[in-house]
């Protein structure tokens, strides 16, 4: 919040931040450089329609700080990737927001959201199934993964 704040107060919105060089977005915040990057990503993955801060958080978790890295991966090697990341299955809708992120960075099409991907997602699925090794427990068990819970409402 206090972060907001301050780049509020100097007239630069989140929106903005893609624009900067992480360096100057540490001298801005008074921050470390490797927060910067986590504000810079946080930013420009944001960007994409329908894709919100639980997602966004979720990929820099994975180490993922740009658009740019993501290019040349599948949704489907993305999304398991991510469940593997968490240690259980994700809600149905991961999937589909992991299949519009590599839409937009294949066509930079901005007019779609995760849910135009739900019947390409099933299609897949039913034709090909989940990996062998894909976790066995759910992400509502146990309440040990709330922040999958928040994609719901992105």
């Amino acid at each position: 919040m206090a972060e907001k704040q301050s780049l509020k107060t100097q007239k630069v919105n989140q929106k903005m931040l893609p624009d900067y060089a992480p360096d100057e977005i540490a001298a801005l915040l008074n921050a470390s450089l490797q927060r910067a990057k986590e504000l810079q990503a946080l930013a420009e993955f944001q960007s994409i329609p329908s894709l919100g801060i639980n997602f966004a958080e979720d990929l820099i978790s994975q180490g993922y700080k740009s658009l740019e890295q993501l290019k040349g991966k599948s949704a489907v090697e993305l999304f398991d990737a991510f469940e593997q990341h968490c240690g259980a299955w994700a809600d149905p809708c991961v999937e589909d927001s992991y299949r519009l992120l590599v839409h937009y960075i294949e066509n930079r099409d901005d007019s779609k959201r995760w849910w135009h991907f739900t019947a390409e997602r099933k299609a897949y699925r039913e034709q090909y199934g989940f990996p062998a090794d894909r976790p066995q427990k759910p992400w509502y068990q146990d309440g040990k993964y709330p922040k999958m819970n928040a994609y719901q409402r992105d």
